[in-house]
């Protein structure tokens, strides 16, 4: 149990950022074998997480619905929520389209070429985007990891265990006692962390190489560059005017983010997302049960805003066009409303990127160029978006009191595996 402890007791994200660069070198010396022989970790690990990724936010929603009832209205800090997602999204946009500008990234390219898996996708309708937030089968919801239709259930069940109160206070206790659980679980799980990163990164620097990389290099830069940005630049504008500490925040957000960096998912970094802002930056755990799914749902901030806002830019420089300021308005407005709009549906960047350059009237074959390096775009635009999902109930919880700030000022890094001396180590 002595090496157990001593592990645990490395800093989190000491832990998978070792494990990244070991990943980063095994990749490269094994070559494209690596993704068949070590690729296989990274994958259980995902799994893993999406397992216990639907029944954390059944239980934690119903849950937290009960308990914010009374001490803080659910419409209020629904409101609040939903505007600084869209807040936060102008400005993503805004910094996509800033990036573009400067850097350029498609002058000077030619002769790229379409990848061949590439199909365009089509854009779903607001009505059936809408009519597809409400399962027809709740069951079915849950088994297919459809969150935002979890989401719609599971509050209609913590609304009604609200109603019925007295009658139901074992259920409700019940309900209390599997969300504590899932959380435990939960930490379990995030021990896998370092293996999994391990095995993904592993697994993608030796099926990459440079080859693909180098002749869109610029674009892979200019994504890298907007979405750092973003975060470092408007994030920690924002938490220095709420008069929080932005280096406490990404101490304390760091878990999260590195999640969804390797697994390039928002989805399956949700449980880290939950346990870094509770445990680690003490916003209120039922509320952060209820904002953190929704924002995996919507908030995206690295797909759904800086990446479409760039890629109009860059497609627009490749075919030699000039964006006039009413594209430039529309892509804005594409972008901050596609993201709500297409809440749930499954490949959201390439769907969003689908949306902006029709409405702006640029070639939709343009995003076809940009499909072999998609998943080196994916871990920043996804990092980006789990730290979104993140900020905004930091922000909220400052707003309305949910925020431990003793909790928040300690910022520990760590997501251990129990609630003792190892898992507040730093």
């Amino acid at each position: 149990m002595s090496v157990v402890h001593a592990w645990l007791r490395i800093p989190f994200w000491q832990r998978v950022l070792g494990a990244f660069v070991l990943g980063a070198l095994a990749g490269w010396a094994i070559g494209p074998a690596a993704e068949t022989w070590l690729g296989p970790l990274g994958t259980l690990y995902v799994n893993l997480i999406k397992m216990i990724a639907v029944p954390l936010v059944l239980f934690a929603v119903m849950n937290a619905i009960g308990s914010l009832h009374g001490q803080k209205s659910v419409a209020a800090l629904s409101g609040r929520t939903f505007l600084w997602f869209a807040i936060t999204a102008a400005c993503a946009v805004g910094v996509g389209l800033l990036v573009g500008w400067l850097l350029q990234p498609g002058r000077g390219l030619s002769g790229l070429t379409v990848a061949p898996d590439y199909t365009v996708r089509e854009v779903p309708s607001p009505v059936q985007v809408l009519l597809d937030v409400v399962p027809t089968n709740p069951f079915k919801a849950l088994s297919e990891g459809k969150i935002l239709q979890v989401i719609v259930f599971a509050g209609l069940v913590g609304f009604a265990l609200v109603k019925l109160g007295e009658r139901v206070a074992g259920l409700r206790r019940l309900v209390g006692e599997a969300s504590d659980t899932m959380v435990q679980v939960t930490r379990f799980v995030l021990e896998m962390t370092p293996l999994g990163t391990f095995g993904l990164i592993a697994a993608l620097v030796g099926a990459y190489g440079f080859e693909k990389l180098l002749p869109l290099g610029s674009f892979v830069l200019a994504l890298y560059l907007a979405c750092a940005l973003h975060i470092v630049v408007v994030y920690g504008s924002l938490l220095a005017a709420h008069g929080l500490n932005p280096l406490k925040f990404f101490r304390g957000a760091a878990p999260g983010m590195q999640v969804a960096f390797v697994a390039s998912s928002s989805f399956a970094s949700m449980p880290a997302a939950i346990r870094s802002i509770t445990h680690n930056l003490g916003v209120d755990k039922d509320y952060a049960a209820f904002a953190v799914p929704l924002g995996a749902s919507i908030k995206m901030d690295g797909c759904g805003a800086i990446y479409p806002a760039l890629t109009a830019v860059f497609v627009a420089q490749y075919f030699g066009l000039d964006l006039s300021l009413n594209q430039y308005f529309v892509i804005l407005l594409a972008s901050v409303l596609g993201s709500f709009g297409t809440a749930g549906v499954p490949g959201t960047a390439i769907v969003m990127v689908t949306l902006v350059l029709s409405a702006a009237g640029l070639p939709l074959e343009g995003i076809g160029y940009l499909v072999a390096i998609d998943r080196v775009l994916d871990m920043m635009r996804t990092m980006t978006n789990v730290t979104g999902q993140m900020l905004v109930p930091v922000l909220v919880a400052k707003e309305t009191g949910l925020l431990d700030e003793r909790v928040y000022a300690a910022a520990s890094s760590n997501v251990g595996i129990a609630g003792g001396e190892e898992e507040r180590a730093s």
